[in-house]
């Protein structure tokens, strides 16, 4: 299915910046037969036709792991200057945010005009982190969600949340003691603060889109 789509010349390219398990995702890739590269090589970067930067973990490990390994100026052009199309998840959402509140205040990658912050409930019902099935609500315009009803659950562990500077910036949210951002969507970016690659079919379908999507041709 993902094959036929990419071609045999393209290549999907996940970021490994030691901040999760890119394993998991390149499963889920390879379930949609697309052919998938796990590195951090500056070169393979740049010869890759979709970025994926997964991630799980503190925000601050994330951005030192993406400057130690020289990751940051790469990306930056591929994404920002060249348009491939790009998906963010978990970790991989939150670093492109402008800042971040967690375990103090850190700069992020600044490719949105957001903010992460954390999770505080009164009812103490509510637990942190927010972990497993949830329903989100997105803009039937996007693209990502396209073959997906409303109220489509997916597979949630985060203890913060990305708080935009403006509700367009917003393709998907979810309820969890008040609505959060659950995706983005800003030109040929895409991020989820779920893990589609753990949400069984529905994911699969996200991922599948993600696949088929032209950005650069809007």
């Amino acid at each position: 299915m993902g094959s036929e789509t990419l071609g045999q010349d393209k290549m999907l390219v996940i970021v490994d910046y030691d901040m999760g398990n890119v394993r998991s995702v390149a499963k889920a890739f390879d379930i949609l037969g697309v052919k998938t590269l796990i590195s951090r090589s500056p070169e393979e970067i740049k010869k890759a036709d979709w970025l994926v930067l997964p991630g799980v973990g503190a925000f601050g490990d994330g951005i030192n792991n993406l400057k130690k390994f020289g990751l940051i100026e790469v990306l930056t052009t591929e994404v920002l200057k060249n348009k491939k199309p790009f998906l963010g998840i978990c970790l991989g959402l939150q670093l492109l945010a402008r800042d971040s509140q967690e375990f103090g205040q850190q700069r992020g990658l600044g490719w949105l005009p957001a903010s992460v912050k954390p999770f505080q409930f009164k009812d103490r019902s509510l637990k942190v982190p927010h972990v497993g099935w949830n329903q989100i609500k997105f803009k039937e315009s996007c693209p990502l969600f396209t073959g997906l009803k409303q109220e489509t659950t997916f597979y949630f562990v985060h203890s913060y949340y990305l708080d935009c500077d403006s509700p367009e910036l917003a393709a998907a949210s979810c309820d969890y003691g008040g609505e959060f951002t659950a995706a983005v969507w800003q030109n040929n970016i895409f991020a989820t603060q779920f893990h589609p690659e753990k949400s069984q079919l529905y994911g699969l379908k996200l991922l599948q889109n993600f696949i088929n999507w032209q950005p650069t041709s809007v």
